[in-house]
């Protein structure tokens, strides 16, 4: 699943880091893969750069079997993590006739990632760049955070239009998982208008649970642990499982793509 949205600061990461959190203390075993040449993944997981050995550089170059993933701090959760190297990407990989197979031919590699995974998470970067469209084109299918403010809503009609073009050119499967609703304060009336507006044009689409402003989702990163582990008894953290449970069920009831409405 690649968790996309080309504007950043729209919690992004956070549901990733989350998500895949939340999905492993149910049991399931996942890998986080981070493309964000930023690394923010990385580091909310708490992998300090000077420790990230192989990371999704070499895996989207790698032509041989190599353990890429690591294990994290939650039991069941592993990440092939980030680092600046990914910056570069676009200008390595210009002249490779398959640059934007690249992560899918990787994915394929055998012992590449732990066995018996469960669910493979992307965390792609705050743009439409080669590392997106890799991800879009190696993925089942796309989670779109959207933070609850008017400027976020101007980008969703783009990446639905690039996910139509993707599965229309490259990976046929690929879907919409859902949009789930990010930084969404009660107390703003905006806030519950860009939610009422979203769920008008894109219906069932939209994920019922909204993932809250909250205190506990910011100071996580800092101590570079998920919010889950830093509090699991807050809202964000709350927000996060129920979340979860959500995904499970559209993967067991497999979503259908939804076009954006005119």
């Amino acid at each position: 699943m690649a968790i996309t949205n080309q504007k950043g600061g729209v919690g992004k990461t956070t549901t990733a880091i989350n998500l895949g959190t939340a999905l492993a203390a149910l049991g399931k075993r996942v890998v986080l893969i981070d493309i964000d040449p930023q690394g923010n993944a990385s580091t909310g997981l708490g992998l300090p750069v000077a420790s990230r050995g192989l990371t999704a550089y070499d895996f989207l170059v790698a032509d041989e079997p190599r353990e890429f993933a690591v294990e994290t701090m939650v039991p069941g959760l592993y990440i092939v993590p980030a680092t600046s190297d990914l910056s570069s990407a676009d200008v390595d990989l210009v002249a490779d006739p398959r640059r934007l197979q690249r992560m899918r031919d990787a994915l394929a590699i055998p012992d590449a990632l732990p066995e018996g995974l469960d669910y493979v998470l992307i965390d792609c970067p705050p743009s439409l760049n080669l590392l997106t469209l890799n991800a879009l084109v190696a993925a089942h299918s796309v989670l779109v955070p959207l933070q609850c403010e008017f400027f976020a809503l101007e980008g969703l009609s783009q990446l639905m239009r690039t996910v139509q073009s993707v599965r229309s050119a490259l990976n046929p499967t690929l879907r919409i998982q859902g949009i789930v609703l990010t930084m969404y304060d009660r107390r703003n009336n905006l806030s519950g208008q860009v939610a009422t507006d979203v769920r008008d044009n894109l219906g069932s689409l939209v994920y019922e649970t909204v993932i809250p402003r909250n205190v506990r989702l910011s100071e996580a990163p800092s101590h570079a642990v998920p919010a889950l582990i830093y509090d699991y008894t807050s809202s964000g953290s709350i927000a996060y499982q129920r979340l979860a449970g959500e995904v499970l069920a559209r993967m067991r009831g497999g979503q259908t793509l939804i076009e954006p409405a005119a």
